[in-house]
C-alpha cells in the first residue's frame, strides 16, 4: 500500500547517493587512459562501481517516493553491535600501518562478525584469514597492487 506522502529524508539520501553516483561516473569518465591498455585500462572498476551505486540509488529512490525504506519506527539502536563494528575500524585503522592488511583486515573483520551476533571467534578468524590473504593475494599477486602485508612482507 503507497504511503501518502514521502518523507523528506529518505528522499533527501536517496537523491543524494543519486548525485554521489553520477559525480563518480563523471570522474570515472575523465581518467586519462593510455592506448597501451588493450581490454582492461584502470577505469574498468571505477565503472563497475559507480554504476552498481546509481542502480542502488535509483532503486532506494524509487523505494523512498512510494513506499518507503520498509523501517520501523522508533527504532532502538544496539550500541553494543555498534561498538563492536566501531572496534573493528578502530583496529583495522591502528593495525594497518604496522601490521600490513591481512592482520588489520582479519580484526576487522573478527569485530564485525562478533558485531553481527557472531559467537564463534576462532571460526571467525579462519574466515577472515582467508579473506584477507585471498584479498591481499589477489592485488598483490595478479593486479600488481601492492597494499601492504606488513610483517608478512617478506613471507607473501
Amino acid at each position: 500500500m503507497p504511503r501518502p506522502q514521502p518523507v523528506a529524508g529518505e528522499v533527501a539520501v536517496s537523491a543524494a547517493l543519486v548525485l554521489i553516483a553520477l559525480v563518480s561516473l563523471w570522474q570515472t569518465s575523465v581518467i586519462p587512459v593510455s592506448p597501451i591498455y588493450a581490454r582492461v585500462a584502470p577505469t574498468l572498476f571505477p565503472w563497475i562501481a559507480s554504476s552498481g551505486l546509481l542502480v542502488i540509488a535509483l532503486i532506494l529512490l524509487g523505494q523512498a517516493l512510494f513506499r518507503g525504506f520498509g523501517v520501523e519506527e522508533n527504532l532502538a539502536v544496539d550500541w553494543r553491535a555498534t561498538g563492536w563494528v566501531a572496534a573493528g575500524l578502530a583496529a583495522n585503522a591502528a593495525l594497518i600501518g604496522t601490521f600490513g592488511f591481512p592482520f588489520a583486515a582479519v580484526a576487522l573483520f573478527v569485530c564485525v562478525a562478533r558485531g553481527f551476533g557472531s559467537a564463534a571467534p576462532l571460526r571467525d578468524t579462519a574466515i577472515g584469514i582467508a579473506l584477507a590473504l585471498g584479498s591481499y593475494l589477489g592485488f598483490e599477486k595478479l593486479l600488481g597492487v601492492n597494499i601492504g602485508a606488513g610483517i608478512l612482507e617478506g613471507i607473501l
